[in-house]
């Protein structure tokens, strides 16, 4: 019973995120003026949340019904409707749980930004520990609901393919809310920048701009409940493909009785007790670093699982190799964040020679930053590869068949760190969130000045955190797409090989390269389109309002106009996005059957790790770049170099923020899908096996 320290760990997890909870509420939330800005962006956030959940019951019950009736046999088919029940009513809960992390992460980011901002009147050192704690509860929010979760299904079912359903709702949820909120946060974001500081010169949150309330809603249900719901769907996969994977280790053993099925919960476990401490040794001096601060969190994070998985190793008198496995994820997830670190940071040579080519105009800064996105993909790819490989043949060298396991042990390395990365990941827009709101409320020059430097750290702790969750679901579909081949090898009672010369499986492949191009370009479409709409309500308000473009006292935009555009935009959105995606799957294993199945899948999986974290480098260094210059480099805020990297920064905005970091969900839910309606595509598909 070993494996009962997962969902002890979770639950220490969520008390430790109350206890955070609490401390946030706690703080002093500021002035009158203060608590009004931060009230419009809770009811803006809110409300934008709870419209998109509304339409998700609609969607999430209606496929629960079906996986009922289809899945894993036709309910007509098979004697008894116990499994399709139980897969169902898994997906549903996954769904609530998914949903349930993002909610509170992002109640208490709107809580900690107002407070963030008053505590730096004070100081950084001051304003710190609420925005970094207020990102820890949902750092631990996510690990804690997600783990327990998975525990709770896999202690009632005793079956890890139930385990399946609950990952796939957690996916289907995120992939709306990823999708969702980045187009909500993007259309403002943009809207706000290029009417705002490219045309009329005012400062980012100046809050006679129509969409500055807008774009501060965005930075919550895009980055905070968005991201969230990303790690949250990426480390229940893990933990699913392993305990999978494991399953096939031991054939005649029931799950529960398979100490590599529980191996993985048991790893999990250990990742939180990791995270626990790693959130709480994070500090930052009074004139400290609060980038260094985040990265020594993560560093001790690294070490504390790395040793407690060592010990539980030797205790359990499992082979070394599977824990080297999981070593060389966590080591790898470090070097992918140490490389997103270098090309999006302020301080690194990539984004300043971006911020220095604004020089000569818009076009050459958009060309800088996108070459460095393409230089900074090798690094991570290769991590990935060597991560896979090394874990892959440390295990298979245990015996044979092992070797597939390892990889689903490195993702869960990679992963076991989470709660640390998700709580920098948020930090990331409370402080930006807190710069708005000390700029709205006239705090002065010296706080907006402690808020910027929080922002700065914020933009390079989310690259790190997009980077590192883009790696993490890479190996995770690596793990799936193994697990894959384990069920259809189950269902066949033979192995069967995935050969591109196939003409089948290169069919899929080739189709499955096009599929996250197609999704990031519907992506940026939607902010494109709906910035457009909102660039004109902007410029109506400043045209038609007396005194607003002067500052005139008592004169105020309507802020709600600007919020309600960019909710029924990304909500209109959303549902062609994902329908497509799975139609496109479901389409390719029932007329081509399961081999090209397959090609699709490693063609989606190569194709969407390329644009993922192409998107979300060049995207975080167009920002940093952008920054610098605010920072009085190259003629400051208001010059030519600054509106040029203000144009590039709005390019990056959807690279980063929207289609970026939802590739990596895409590719998780395709992956699930596959994996699923694997018996139905077996037995019913159209032409090949």
């Amino acid at each position: 019973m070993e494996w009962l320290i997962a969902p002890i760990s979770a639950v220490i997890a969520l008390l430790v995120a109350i206890y955070l909870y609490y401390y946030v509420k706690r703080q002093e939330p500021g002035t009158k003026k203060m608590r009004e800005i931060s009230g419009a962006i809770q009811e803006g956030a809110n409300a934008f949340l709870k419209r998109e959940y509304k339409t998700l019951a609609f969607f999430v019950v209606i496929v629960a019904v079906l996986l009922g009736i289809f899945v894993p046999e036709p309910i007509w088919m098979t004697k008894t409707i116990a499994k399709n029940l139980s897969l169902a009513l898994a997906y549903m809960f996954g769904s609530f749980s998914s949903a349930l992390a993002g909610y509170f992460g992002m109640d208490v980011a709107l809580k900690a930004n107002v407070r963030t901002a008053n505590a730096a009147r004070k100081g950084l050192n001051t304003a710190f520990p609420i925005s970094f704690r207020g990102g820890a509860v949902m750092g631990l929010s996510v690990v804690g609901l997600a783990l327990l979760g998975v525990s709770i299904v896999y202690g009632i079912t005793g079956d890890p393919a139930i385990v399946l359903g609950y990952s796939i709702g957690a996916s289907t949820l995120t992939l709306f809310a990823k999708a969702g909120g980045g187009i909500y946060t993007k259309t403002a974001d943009v809207s706000a920048d290029l009417v705002g500081k490219v045309e009329l010169g005012i400062p980012e949150d100046d809050p006679r701009n129509p969409a500055v309330i807008a774009d501060n809603v965005g930075d919550n249900v895009g980055d905070v409940a968005g991201m969230g719901a990303d790690l949250f769907d990426s480390y229940v996969a893990c933990i699913m493909a392993a305990m999978l994977l494991a399953v096939g280790l031991l054939p005649g053993v029931s799950p529960m009785e398979n100490r590599f099925v529980n191996l993985t919960l048991i790893f999990a476990g250990l990742g939180i007790i990791a995270s626990v401490l790693g959130v709480a040794v994070v500090r930052v001096g009074k004139r400290g670093d609060p980038g260094k601060a985040l990265n020594l969190g993560t560093y001790i994070t690294c070490l504390v699982f790395g040793v407690l998985t060592l010990v539980t190793t030797i205790y359990l008198q499992i082979g070394y190799e599977i824990w080297g496995a999981t070593v060389v994820g966590l080591i790898a997830g470090v070097v992918i964040g140490i490389t997103s670190d270098y090309y999006t940071s302020i301080n690194r040579p990539p984004a300043r020679t971006t911020a220095e080519s604004a020089k000569t105009g818009a076009a050459i800064n958009i060309l800088t930053g996108f070459s460095y996105g393409l230089i900074s993909v090798f690094p991570p790819l290769l991590g990935i590869a060597v991560a896979s490989a090394s874990a892959y043949f440390l295990c298979e060298s245990v015996s044979p068949g092992f070797g597939v396991y390892g990889i689903g042990m490195s993702a869960l390395g990679m992963l076991s760190i989470v709660g640390t990365i998700v709580a920098g990941d948020a930090y990331g827009p409370i402080g930006d969130n807190a710069k708005g709101i000390a700029e709205q409320s006239g705090l002065g020059d010296e706080v907006i000045k402690i808020t910027d430097k929080l922002d700065a750290a914020g933009n390079t702790t989310k690259a790190i955190s997009k980077g590192f969750a883009i790696g993490a679901a890479g190996l995770t579909a690596l793990a799936l797409l193994a697990t894959y081949q384990q069920i259809v090898k189950d269902l066949l009672g033979k192995v069967i090989v995935f050969d591109l010369m196939d003409p089948l499986v290169m069919l899929g492949v080739l189709i499955g390269i096009t599929v996250p191009c197609l999704f990031s370009a519907l992506c940026m479409l939607a902010v494109s389109k709906n910035s457009s709409i909102m660039i004109e309500e902007i410029r109506r308000q400043f045209r038609e309002i007396p005194g607003l473009k002067e500052g005139k006292k008592g004169v105020k935009p309507d802020y709600a106009a600007c919020v309600d555009i960019a909710t029924k935009a990304a909500l209109k959105a959303l549902l062609p996005l994902i329908t497509m995606s799975i139609l496109i799957t479901l389409g390719v294993g029932f007329i081509c059957g399961i081999k090209a199945l397959a090609g699709y899948l490693a063609g989606s999986i190569f194709s969407g790790f390329l644009l993922a974290i192409l998107m979300a480098n060049s995207g975080g260094m167009w920002d940093n770049a952008k920054k610098y210059i605010e920072d009085g480099h190259y003629g400051g805020k208001g010059s030519d170099a600054h509106k040029a990297a203000v144009i590039g920064d709005t390019v990056g905005d959807p690279f980063k923020d929207t289609a970026g970091p939802s590739l990596n969900t895409l590719v998780t839910v395709i992956s699930q899908i596959a994996s699923l309606f694997a018996p139905l595509i077996v037995a019913y598909a159209l032409i090949g096996l």
